[in-house]
């Protein structure tokens, strides 16, 4: 009488198989095709639309100003190929020149006054104290303001007349009372303190929202370690405020470079192109003057800036706020 031979399984927990006189692997199971069907529509339902708003109002409309950047056009003669004759020429022309200098001005004002000014208040406002809602509203309130409204406001302020000019009477400096938008040296100063008091507000409401993510055990940790007010702020709460911040100043900075309504508005470029800037100079010879082709040519300067302004920051600030929300598929 013959005896049936069994066969041991010994399992391997490394291999994530089992071992024996009979080797059975695991194999990973691949979905069918129904899955990657659907997985494939789902895709395509929920991309498709944002996506082809995207080539269509964004994507198309670079590639048919970077076309007629090359030609001389008004709008009403035939397309004349010129080249690159209009990117030369926008940057052999002072006055773009000048407002890319204007631009960079705004943006660096933006850093150095906007930036401190914002983490100090957000911190203010932060703290536990009668009233905080309603200042924190009269804070954000300029933000949800309109610009042309806001541009129109300032401007009769801003008048040798205006509000500021009999405040400065009743404080007793009569001798700062001038017309700060005639002027060449203050009027790029006026226009920042402009945006300043427009834009403020969401600044700190995005510093406020990162405040309150922080963890109030860590502020008490150190405060127990005999950490002063100030070194909690400087050492606990700024730096878990970075990513907060570092997005803060992309978009003010993206802002910076794009500016165009409230100095058109309040100043229409200012006495001899003070207050140009770059959107406004564009706008100036692309539709006042019908140089449609020279006003594609500055627009795609422009967007190239920005483009990569945007492209350096990702890769040089961003990159490390970003990383941690990345997963890696692993199949």
């Amino acid at each position: 009488m013959t005896r049936a031979s069994s066969q041991r399984v010994d399992p391997d927990p490394v291999a994530g198989s089992t071992t024996g006189v009979g080797r059975a692997t695991a194999r990973p199971t691949r979905p069918g095709r129904s899955s990657r069907l659907r997985t494939r529509l789902e895709l395509t339902l929920l991309l498709g639309p944002p996506l082809a708003l995207f080539i269509t109002f964004v994507f198309l409309p670079i590639c048919v100003a970077a076309y007629y950047g090359f030609f001389r056009w008004t709008g009403f003669s035939p397309l004349r190929n010129i080249g690159f004759a209009n990117y030369r020429r926008a940057f052999r022309d002072p006055v773009f020149q000048h407002a890319i200098v204007h631009n960079l001005i705004i943006a660096g004002l933006s850093l150095c006054i906007q930036l401190p000014l914002i983490v100090w208040l957000a911190f203010l406002l932060h703290r536990r104290m009668r009233g905080r809602r309603v200042l924190r509203l009269v804070v954000f309130a300029p933000y949800v303001l309109a610009e042309a409204t806001a541009a129109v406001i300032w401007s009769l302020m801003l008048q040798r007349d205006g509000f500021i000019s009999q405040l400065f009477r009743w404080l007793g400096l009569g001798s700062w009372v001038q017309d700060w938008l005639a002027n060449q040296r203050t009027i790029l100063y006026a226009l920042f303190v402009v945006l300043t008091w427009k834009y403020i507000g969401l600044g700190i409401i995005l510093l406020l929202a990162g405040l309150q993510g922080i963890p109030e055990e860590l502020r008490e940790a150190a405060v127990l370690d005999g950490a002063s007010a100030w070194e909690v702020s400087r050492y606990v709460l700024i730096p878990l405020l970075g990513p907060t911040i570092r997005i803060w100043v992309f978009l003010s900075m993206i802002g910076s470079l794009q500016l165009f309504d409230i100095p058109w508005i309040m100043t229409n470029l200012g006495p001899d192109n003070s207050s140009a800037t770059m959107a406004s100079y564009l706008i100036e010879f692309g539709f006042q003057r019908y140089q449609f082709g020279y006003g594609a040519a500055v627009a795609v300067i422009l967007f190239l800036i920005c483009f990569l302004f945007a492209l350096l920051y990702q890769r040089f600030a961003l990159r490390r706020d970003t990383q941690g929300a990345l997963t890696r598929m692993v199949g």
